[in-house]
Order: structure tokens, then C-alpha cells, then sequence
């Protein structure tokens, strides 16, 4: 009874926070609102249901497909369940509340993450199943998880280990803060030399292991790693690293050592390669108890039309669907100094770039759209893209121009609320983030 009443408790305040995003007031913070919409409440601008073109807002503006991010979220929801996968998409990609409450509605069963500000943010919005996708060592962010795990015996949290000396700390921690629930742990199994985080050989893995067993205030609940790291990837190298973390799940349960579990946590899946994951975790024979197959794929909430365009394992199975970029990001043209070149108003503070610049797909004049033929973006500064125009291209200074991006994480944590837009130009919704 009293973890249903938790659990009521905390759905409760999830709403009440979804609810608040609606009442906070529009202002100079947000970059691309119209003007005129100052001290209108989010909930009232989007009741008037503004035109992007017509209705007042500045360029630039980053704009969200309603109907393109409604198509993502379905396509990942029935790609999940049709490979018995559970779903955990990652959350440092959007940071947006309302596109946790989204994806947990389309049957995702929970969100993961990267740092314990992020787990913050999903803990005010009531999210109440969290895998973070690092080792977590600060004592600050124990003690507050600490807490948390008391106070809400709903809340379900897993997070990594990598070195014998991070369960130390961990362990020093959660006892220094008196935790009653131990906090859930898993091994995560390195993809190779010289690739990011996680153990390098299933030797030191079960040295982490025996350091979880001596440690009161862990539980070892299974075993997880990141793929997508995996150097110089092709398909049977990833699969080669993906049968290492299921063979090292194998060995733990034979060594007895998720004997008290209800369900064992084998974890992978970023976006580049889940066909792959869920071929090989489809081999994972039965254990001691039932294994929990989580995916933890995040870019597919927007897509994009460079990086992931080119990486979706869409590509290699094209009858299983496609994720459509749902991302577009408006500029004008402010200056048109030769007939060779163009600048818009978009910059890096705008657009993501780390990966590819962007892409110019459409030009918008008149309320009529075209293609932007023989427009390209060859670089940007803090404020301005450089355009290079060809004979064919008909641009001139006040078109609007529509850029595809390239990377959803780094297109998010640009904006604080993002317009989302259906295709005749209505905006719907606005979506708020918090980097």
C-alpha cells in the first residue's frame, strides 16, 4: 500500500510540473517567440495557434514536426515491442520533460541518462525508472539519490560500475548517507581498447563484481555497455562486442550471482546500431530469472538529416520502417553581397555543428515554399551561416531559409522552448528543455 500511494504521489506531482510548463510566462529568454506574445502564458500562445510564417516569430527559430516526431515515436514503440525489447531512450537528447511524458506514453519503460543534473529534471517530472549510463561517484549526487530511493519505494534507479575503486567510493558514500535501499548497479563491459568508459576484459569485470557482493549498498543487477564506441565499428565487429556483454551475462547468472533477482538487466543501444543489439539479444538463452532486454536508443525523438540520416539501422532494414528528420531550423537572409554569396542569421549559437554544418532544404517567400536549389552552407559564425549560391538560385535578402541539422543532442540544448509545429505552419505546442 504505501509504495501504491508513492507511486500515486509521485504520478501527482508529474502532472503538476507537466501542468506548470503551461503556465510560465513568454519573455525575452526565449529565443524565435513572437514580440508581442510578452507575459502570455505558454498554454495561451499556443492556444492562438500562431502561423510560424505569418504570426510574429523571429528568425532565427528552431521548429519541431508535430506529425514527424508523433511518426518517430510510434515507429520506436512497435520496433520495441515486435524484438521484445524493453525501451529506455536516452534523455540527454532532448532534456524535455514533455517528451519523457511522450515516450513513456508510447510505452517506454523508463528514461536513461548521463549526469545527475539530468536525473534531477526527470525526477521533478515524476519519471520513475532511470538507467544511468554512467558510473556515478560523486557523494553529493549519492546522497540525494540516497534519498530518493527512500522516500519513494516505486522509484527504480540502475547506473553503471566500471572500477573496483568506484564501488569503494560509491559504497563510502551511500553509508556515509545512511541509505536504506541499495542502489541497483551494472557492470558495464567496455567496447574495446582505446573506446570511452567500461571495463576492458571479463577478468577485471569480475573483480567489480566480488567489489558489488562485499558492498551492503549495491546490488548487482546485471550487466550493460554502449556499442555505438566500439573502434573502427562494422557490423561484425559490433556484434562480436554485443556476444561478449550477453556471454558475460551468462557467466555471472552460472556464478550464481543475480540469484535473488527478479529480473536480470542486459543493456545496450545507442542509434546507430540497434538492429544489431536486438539480433543478439534475441540469442540470450534463459537465465535464472527473466532478462530485461533494454534498448537505449535517443536521437530517433527527432532524427536528423546528416549524421544519423546516414547511420540509421533503418538503412539496413528498410522493411522494418524509417525515421523521419524532424527538425527545421529558420533563418533570413540578411545580406547578399555578391552573386555567389549569401548570410543568413543563423549561427553557432543557433545550429548544431559539431558533426555537419546545415543542410539548406527549402526557401520560404511569399508563403510559398520552394526547394533551395544551388544554396549551400559552408560555415557559420557565432551569429551568421556563410551561403554559397550557384546561377540557379533565386535568393534574395529577407527569404526565409529552411535548414535541416545534423545531431539531435546538440540541437536541443540550444533552445530553451521550441516551437512544435504541424505542416501547414501551425504551432501546436512548445516544447521546453533544460540543459
Amino acid at each position: 500500500m504505501a509504495a501504491d500511494n508513492a507511486a500515486d504521489h509521485s504520478a501527482g506531482r508529474a502532472a503538476r510540473e507537466l501542468d506548470r510548463l503551461a503556465q510560465e510566462r513568454v519573455d525575452h529568454r526565449f529565443k524565435g517567440l513572437p514580440p508581442d506574445a510578452e507575459g502570455l502564458t505558454v498554454g495561451e500562445l499556443a492556444a492562438q495557434r500562431r502561423n510560424l510564417f505569418t504570426d510574429g516569430f523571429t528568425t532565427p527559430v528552431l521548429a519541431l514536426s508535430a506529425e514527424r516526431l508523433e511518426h518517430n515515436l510510434a515507429l520506436m514503440e512497435t520496433y520495441s515491442e515486435r524484438h521484445g525489447l524493453a525501451f529506455a531512450p536516452h534523455g540527454k537528447t532532448s532534456m524535455a520533460p514533455q517528451l519523457f511524458a511522450r515516450q513513456m506514453e508510447r510505452g517506454a519503460w523508463g528514461i536513461t541518462l548521463a549526469v545527475p543534473h539530468q536525473v534531477r529534471v526527470a525526477r521533478a517530472y515524476g519519471v520513475e525508472r532511470i538507467f544511468l549510463a554512467n558510473e556515478l561517484v560523486d557523494a553529493a549526487a549519492l546522497r540525494w539519490i540516497a534519498s530518493e530511493l527512500d522516500a519513494d519505494p516505486s522509484f527504480r534507479f540502475i547506473c553503471y560500475v566500471d572500477s573496483v575503486p568506484g564501488v569503494a567510493l560509491m559504497d563510502a558514500a551511500l553509508r556515509e548517507a545512511g541509505a536504506t535501499r541499495p542502489v541497483d548497479v551494472v557492470v558495464e563491459l567496455g567496447a574495446g581498447e582505446g573506446a570511452r568508459t567500461g571495463v576492458r576484459t571479463e577478468a577485471e569485470c569480475v573483480e567489480i563484481a566480488n567489489a558489488v557482493a562485499a558492498a551492503d549498498t549495491l546490488r548487482l543487477v546485471g550487466v550493460a555497455g554502449y556499442e555505438g564506441e566500439v573502434p573502427d565499428a562494422t557490423p561484425e565487429r559490433v556484434r562480436a562486442w554485443l556476444e561478449r556483454l550477453t556471454a558475460l551475462a551468462v557467466e555471472f547468472d552460472k556464478a550464481n550471482r543475480f540469484a535473488d533477482l527478479d529480473e536480470v538487466v542486459v543493456s545496450a543501444g545507442g542509434s546507430a546500431w540497434f538492429d544489431a543489439v536486438a539480433d543478439v539479444f534475441a540469442q540470450i538463452p534463459e537465465l535464472s530469472a527473466p532478462v530485461l532486454k533494454l534498448l537505449r536508443s535517443g536521437a530517433y525523438v527527432s532524427h536528423d538529416d546528416g549524421h544519423y540520416r546516414h547511420l540509421t539501422p533503418f538503412n539496413r532494414v528498410p522493411d522494418e520502417g524509417a525515421l523521419h528528420p524532424a527538425f527545421r531550423l529558420w533563418a533570413q537572409v540578411v545580406s547578399r553581397p555578391t552573386p555567389e554569396q549569401a548570410f543568413t542569421n543563423a549561427g553557432k549559437r543557433d545550429a548544431a555543428y559539431d558533426i555537419d554544418l546545415p543542410e539548406a532544404q527549402v526557401v520560404h517567400r511569399g508563403g510559398v515554399d520552394r526547394p533551395a536549389t544551388g544554396v549551400t552552407v559552408t560555415g557559420l559564425s557565432d551569429q551568421h551561416g556563410w551561403v554559397r549560391t550557384t546561377p540557379e538560385a533565386d535568393l534574395a535578402v529577407g527569404d526565409w531559409v529552411g535548414m535541416g541539422l545534423s545531431h539531435p543532442c546538440t540541437s536541443f540544448d540550444k533552445w530553451q522552448l521550441i516551437p512544435l509545429v504541424e505542416a501547414d505552419g501551425t504551432v501546436t505546442d512548445y516544447i521546453r528543455t533544460y540543459f
